[in-house]
């Protein structure tokens, strides 16, 4: 995977989608392995207050965005992250159901955005959202380009889970210089934007493990050498989600670095053409 610059598109459109994540959805739902499924949920529980931190702190810089497409963008991307947050509390209610920890863990989660939020000033909360936004980017990258490929991490998966981490992942890249160019026009500036990903890329990382091994416990797997093998196995050796976007990640680190940097439009239409045929998306 490599990156390659291009013109990033200039429009795009929230789909209000609703998912059936219910009783119906597998415990194991990616092709009955524990640890990889228990992966992408961990990551669910991310989602519904990290999505609301970022349209706040978007919105608390309104006051700098200048002209019409930018503008346009903010509102698409407040609308997408809204309906984001929406899928994932339904998502994580599903897992709530199946006997994970999930109001212990949002909870953690909401405590630490409650703190970065008081504590940091605003413009170092949009800097913050920038860096986070570049890791879901990347996240969606991969997922999208390992889809069309004869591994990827969703084998046999549910149609229904698949489908929905799929939209997710192009309405990411979709919106990915949005947060980016608002902290840009409210006055962000190289130093600041490296030192906030450095302190978020500890802080994230270390959360996402910490969770894992909740999570994990709560399947009887957390000292499972087997589950962490395949894990392991799946994000850094094939198909590797997470060894393909290591290199991407130091992008960011270049003083000239701008999300449109990392070209996944091939990706994205491929998967709108799939949006346009799937009966998941059409029942959604």
């Amino acid at each position: 995977m490599s990156a390659t610059i291009t013109e990033f598109p200039q429009t795009f459109e929230p789909r209000n989608l609703k998912f059936g994540v219910d009783d119906g959805v597998p415990k194991y739902w990616v092709d009955g392995r524990k640890s990889v499924t228990t992966f992408f949920n961990n990551l669910s529980i991310f989602f519904p207050a990290g999505e609301r931190f970022f349209i706040a702190s978007v919105r608390a810089h309104q006051s700098h965005v200048k002209g019409a497409r930018l503008h346009k963008e903010v509102r698409a991307f407040c609308a997408q992250e809204g309906i984001h947050s929406r899928e994932h509390d339904r998502y994580n209610e599903m897992l709530e159901r199946q006997g994970y920890p999930v109001a212990e863990l949002e909870q953690r989660v909401e405590k630490l955005l409650d703190r970065v939020t008081k504590r940091l000033p605003k413009r170092m909360q949009l800097a913050a959202t920038a860096a986070l936004e570049h890791f879901t980017a990347l996240m969606a990258h991969a997922l999208l380009e390992e889809a069309e490929k004869k591994k990827n991490i969703f084998d046999g998966a549910h149609p229904t889970m698949a489908a929905l981490w799929k939209w997710h992942a192009a309405e990411e890249n979709e919106h990915k210089c949005v947060a980016y160019d608002v902290y840009l026009a409210a006055g962000g500036y190289y130093g600041e934007r490296v030192a906030v990903m450095l302190f978020a890329s500890i802080v994230f990382w270390t959360r996402v493990f910490e969770h894992q091994a909740h999570m994990m416990k709560s399947d009887d797997t957390l000292y499972s050498v087997r589950e962490w093998a395949k894990l392991g196995w799946a994000l850094f050796g094939n198909p590797g989600t997470l060894r393909k976007i290591l290199p991407l990640y130091f992008l960011y680190y270049k003083p000239s670095f701008h999300p449109r940097d990392l070209d996944c439009s091939a990706a994205i239409e491929r998967w709108k053409r799939e949006f346009e045929s799937s009966s998941v998306y059409q029942a959604a």
